[in-house]
């Protein structure tokens, strides 16, 4: 059972988003899981261009470090996504990272995974952005487990009890990746968006073959 955390906030050992990453991860560690931290202000993600060449042959034409650490997803069970609130969004290296997964949503890549978000904001958005963060999961294929969202510069006491929370977050992650807990509702979701992206990868056969190819061998073709 591994479980990564992937950190957006640019302010190193000293970022309050990376305190609740930690803690999520730490909740999933009591679980059992083998864990990862993974700060994304250290690693080098080009924007996409939108050249469609990942929907064509699964690779991307950018040379930098966004192969390695979709690897790294790929290859855990449970992703935890960590982000101030910048502008009532995530910061421009999550965004990035993001808008470099189109051909993982087309392929559902995530599904059978499960996820989490943390934020932490001075004034307010904490819970649009969690929310933003777990829908970008969700749409790539993962179930939810929940998010946690603290504004601390309204009350910088809350930072301690966000903590708290994370923990428990995390141990529910671990929890849902043993099949402790379930998510039917978001299981039937899921399986109606790998209808309608196969349908859209039928219809762009010629241009989308690494996707038809995917699909086919996942037994999800219809």
């Amino acid at each position: 059972m591994k479980v990564i955390g992937i950190n957006a906030s640019p302010r190193g050992k000293d970022s309050n988003t990376l305190k609740l990453t930690n803690a999520v991860l730490a909740g999933a560690k009591e679980e059992g899981a083998e864990t990862e931290l993974i700060d994304l202000y250290t690693l080098r993600i080009e924007y996409c261009t939108a050249c469609g060449t990942c929907y064509a042959t699964g690779e991307c034409t950018q040379l930098d470090d966004f192969s390695d650490l979709f690897d790294r997803i790929m290859n855990a069970d449970g992703i935890v996504l960590g982000a101030p609130n910048y502008v009532d969004c995530v910061p421009a290296p999550m965004k990035a990272l993001f808008d470099r997964m189109a051909d993982a949503i087309h392929c559902q890549m995530l599904t059978g995974k499960f996820g989490c978000s943390v934020c932490t904001a001075g004034g307010a958005g904490e819970t649009e952005v969690v929310g933003y963060m777990n829908k970008v999961l969700s749409t790539l294929g993962a179930n939810i487990v929940g998010g946690i969202g603290v504004a601390i510069g309204r009350d910088p006491v809350t930072l301690g009890k966000a903590e708290g929370d994370a923990h428990t977050l995390g141990k529910t992650l671990a929890q849902a990746i043993q099949g402790a807990i379930t998510y039917p509702d978001q299981d039937a979701l899921h399986k109606q968006k790998r209808e309608y992206f196969c349908q859209l990868v039928k219809y762009n056969k010629d241009r989308f073959a690494h996707e038809y190819e995917w699909y086919e061998q996942m037994g999800w073709m219809k």
